[in-house]
Order: structure tokens, then C-alpha cells, then sequence
């Protein structure tokens, strides 16, 4: 299949204290390491990117710089993620037969863990990236009253990207604008359309950068992409 990619950079970082799509990061900005890993996959026909109006001209000029040989697209993101990933599907041109969402502040994902997970996809089932969760895990009331331990055998962590046929994420999200939901991710989306979603262990460190102490930890493991693909 011909694939497009998604990248999500838009929103204001108010956990991180602020915008992080071009925040320097060992020598490109954020962004730019997710252009750049999906810009050398040769399944990537096409790249779009969701911003911020007001980052719409460097993303384009960093886009250019980073994938020059791909039809990349800059789209005005929206109020939500959700949104954002809406108008950038709507942006993918109809050469592509399916597409991956990644969230571009999760710089270090891995071409061979994607590729995996591409394979996964046909018409009625997904796929995401995702790691077992290590830690026990509570339900807790409003009140902080602990109401159930849950069995971390069966739970996992969502990561990005997140992949599926055009005509399914297409339609999981026209559904979900059409009843009022609005999710965190794309499978959950996918999910609630009957699409069957499958998950694919990350072999690779695969955060997403939410807070500045996670900058230091990442730039450790760009330097040493030996250790970030042994994780």
C-alpha cells in the first residue's frame, strides 16, 4: 500500500510550559525527527503536518529542508488533537491508500518498529504501537479513594504512530464528529468504529515528550541511537 504520514504538531505544550514543535532538540528542532525518520521510509508517499497558524511558514521551510523528495503539506491544526488529525486527514491525497498518525513530539520512534506495525493493516483492522505497562496500576473516585486494582497483564501503554486504511480512519473519525466524541487517540476512534485494532510491542524507547525533564532523556538517547534501539 502507498502510505501518507500524519504528524500532529500543533497545540501550546501547557504541560511542558509551552510550544514545543521546534524546541532544539541534539541539533533539529523537535518535529524534525519524525519528518526526518518518515521522510527516509520508502512506503511514505506522502507527509502532512498539523501546526499552528502562526507555524505554518517554518514547518513548511522545514519540511522542505528535511524531505525534499516528498509532496509534504503544512494544515492549520485544530482546537484539539482529535481536530488537528482530522484536518490532516482530509489533506492526504488519494494516491495513498492508508496512513500513519504520529504525534510529533515522540522523536525517536523507530522505521523498523513502524514497519512492523504497517504490516498489521488492511481494510477493517489497525494497528498502534504500544509497550506493557510495568507498574500497578488504581481506579481511584474523585476523592482519591483507591476503587480497583487493575490487572496489568492485560494493559498497555498507547504510543504513536497509529495506522490504518484511509477509508477507516476516515470514517472512524467522520463518526465521532458526527456523535460529539473526542478522544486522545486515533484507536480509539478506530475502536469504537468496529475496527479491529491491534497492538504492536515497541522495541525502542517511543516517549512522548510532555515535560522538560523528558528533553534531557531524550537528547541522551539521540545521542546514542544504539541504546534507544536496545531499550
Amino acid at each position: 500500500m502507498r502510505w501518507a504520514a500524519v504528524i500532529v504538531a500543533a497545540g501550546h505544550g501547557k504541560r511542558f510550559g509551552g510550544p514545543k514543535q521546534f524546541l532544539e532538540l541534539e541539533g533539529l528542532p523537535m518535529v524534525g525527527w519524525s519528518i526526518r525518520t518518515f521522510a527516509a521510509m520508502p512506503e511514505i508517499a506522502q507527509l502532512v503536518v498539523a501546526t499552528e497558524p502562526e507555524f505554518i511558514a517554518p514547518m513548511v521551510e522545514l519540511c522542505a529542508r528535511l524531505a525534499p523528495r516528498h509532496a509534504a503539506l503544512v494544515v492549520r491544526g485544530g482546537a484539539t488533537r482529535q481536530q488537528s488529525v482530522y484536518q490532516g486527514l482530509r489533506a492526504v491525497s488519494s494516491e495513498c491508500e492508508a496512513a500513519l498518525v504520529h504525534d510529533g513530539a515522540r522523536p525517536l520512534v523507530q522505521a523498523e518498529n513502524v514497519r512492523v506495525a504497517m504490516a498489521e493493516v488492511r481494510g477493517g483492522r489497525a494497528a498502534l504501537l504500544a509497550m506493557p505497562v510495568v507498574d500497578t496500576i488504581k481506579a481511584v473516585d474523585s476523592s482519591l479513594r483507591v476503587t480497583t486494582t487493575l490487572d496489568r497483564e492485560f494493559l498497555w501503554a498507547a504510543q504513536t504512530p497509529q495506522l490504518a486504511t484511509i477509508a477507516d480512519l476516515r470514517a472512524a473519525h467522520e463518526c465521532a464528529r458526527r456523535d460529539g466524541v473526542d478522544a486522545t487517540d486515533d484507536a480509539a476512534l478506530l475502536e469504537r468504529a468496529g475496527i479491529e485494532v491491534v497492538v504492536v510491542p515497541s522495541t525502542s524507547e517511543n516517549f512522548k515528550i510532555t515535560h522538560p525533564a523528558d528533553v534531557a532523556r531524550a537528547a541522551a538517547l539521540l545521542r546514542h541511537p544504539r541504546r534507544a534501539k536496545d531499550a
